[in-house]
């Protein structure tokens, strides 16, 4: 195992503490650990997140203005306990309530529960919307239906645009939940990778193979191959997205009529020629940027070859899996809300523009 660090035990309090020291707009706490824009929310519903480190820049890369005001790391692909997400979400509470934008990883969506339940006991309102737009499988070993994947970036992102707007805290809801139905993604692996505790291959992959389907936890794909060619291998994600069924399936919600969680039956949207996406070609944390132009440029003609539109685009690493070679791709339909939410001004250390 060849990285960059010290102790083992040791990588999230460094990697916290170099982004404290990387930038001072952003409030690095420790005990628990968590992450939150320094002058804090007033008056408006505040957008919080968080997750498993090794995916970064997710999440705490997306605090900032006009995306996230807090997100919690957990340990390397370990969802963060309820006490972090409780105080992150205490720091920012503006007294409008919060909503949190969760994977579709079973830790995550149960430790998220919990802290919400929590937070409404001291007064606190909170909503869960859970994204889940992986479409190589429906259900796994390691979660209860799609994973969540790409769209978690876009979701912040627009939502976090929306907060600022002055949205309330069922229209964010209601937001969120459309994003989630308007996004789908899928990965792939050239190789696995090495949680820093264990130093060890998350999984055996040959050299002349590939996984097709992989989440972002290093938990291998629905299905391996030989290795194939840039173009051959942009074809087959961008197909399996472009023609996927819309997906009925459950998601557990707050209910504040009853005060209970319930479960609430969401379709997603199956792409149609003219419409319009959002594309997004995502490094898995070990592949070339001048690779991804690659991928990106193939996923054009793919998308234009259905008559789907790509009005805007990011290519780049916006969510990884620590060192893995590979990519994903995530497309997101967009509306008139959607676009101009996504185009609205954003300052975090990984994504900006507007400014």
């Amino acid at each position: 195992m060849k990285k960059l660090i010290n102790n083992a035990e040791d990588v999230i309090d460094e990697q916290l503490k170099g982004l404290a020291s990387a930038h001072s707009e952003l409030d690095v706490h420790f005990d628990p650990k968590f992450v939150c824009v320094a002058e804090g929310v007033k008056d408006r519903v505040a957008v919080v997140s968080g997750g498993g480190a090794g995916h970064e820049p997710l999440h705490a890369g997306y605090v900032g203005m006009g995306m996230l005001d807090a997100a919690c790391p957990g340990q390397v692909f370990t969802s963060p306990t309820p006490d972090q997400m409780v105080e992150a979400c205490k720091a920012v509470n503006g007294g409008k309530g919060i909503l949190q934008i969760v994977k579709n990883y079973t830790g995550d969506v149960m430790n998220f529960q919990m802290a919400a339940d929590l937070l409404r006991d001291e007064g606190i309102e909170v909503r869960n919307i859970v994204i889940d737009d992986d479409v190589a499988l429906k259900d796994s070993l390691y979660t209860a239906g799609r994973r969540g994947l790409g769209t978690t970036v876009i979701a912040e992102k627009v939502c976090g645009a929306a907060a600022l707007e002055g949205y309330d805290l069922d229209q964010l809801a209601a937001l969120c939940r459309k994003v989630n139905t308007f996004g789908k993604s899928m990965g792939m692996a050239l190789t696995s990778c090495m949680t820093p505790q264990n130093g060890t291959p998350s999984f055996e992959l040959p050299e002349d193979e590939m996984e097709i389907g992989i989440g972002i936890h290093g938990e291998p794909g629905t299905e391996r191959s030989k290795i194939k060619s840039a173009d051959e291998v942009t074809e087959i994600l961008t197909t399996r997205i472009l023609e996927d069924e819309a997906y009925v399936r459950s998601l557990s919600e707050w209910d504040p009529e009853s005060e209970s969680w319930v479960d609430v039956e969401v379709t997603d949207i199956r792409f149609e020629s003219g419409d319009e996406v959002i594309a997004m070609v995502n490094g898995m944390g070990g592949t070339p940027l001048s690779e991804l132009y690659t991928v990106y440029g193939k996923l054009a003609e793919v998308a234009e070859r259905h008559g789907i539109k790509i009005v805007r685009n990011l290519v780049g690493n916006y969510i990884t899996s620590l060192e893995m070679a590979g990519m994903s791709i995530t497309l997101v339909k967009v509306d008139e809300e959607i676009l101009r939410l996504f185009d609205a001004p954003v300052k975090t250390p990984a994504l900006r523009w507007g400014i």
